[in-house]
């Protein structure tokens, strides 16, 4: 089973961004990747997937704002989030291959 590690959340003003990274401790390169998040008492839901051969997918909420990508040689994928709002504040969690990473916060202030 894969291990997961994502980094670079924190704390960002409204309009801002930031770059999520995740990290595996193998190889990425046939597997579906996916950003989750999760606010207290709401169900995880999926942010952004793309699949081994680059196709990618976004809920609608962050569409046109989010950009999902990997780096197969790095095994990692990333999630660039630009003209943040408050209501992307959550915990940002890393999914594949019945993994997941262990949650990275971001708080987006108004």
């Amino acid at each position: 089973q894969v291990r997961l590690v994502e980094s670079g959340g924190g704390l960002v003003q409204a309009g801002g961004s930031l770059r999520l990274s995740c990290a595996a401790s193998g190889s990425i390169s046939s597997f579906t990747m996916a950003w989750y998040r999760q606010t207290p008492g709401k169900p995880r839901e999926l942010v952004a997937l793309v699949r081994s051969g680059g196709y990618t997918n976004y809920a609608d909420s962050v569409k046109g704002r989010f950009t999902i990508s990997r780096d197969n040689a790095k095994n990692t994928v990333y999630l660039q989030m630009n003209s943040l709002k408050p209501e992307d504040t959550a915990v940002y969690y890393c999914f594949t291959s019945a993994s997941w990473g262990q949650g990275t916060q971001v708080t987006v202030s108004s």
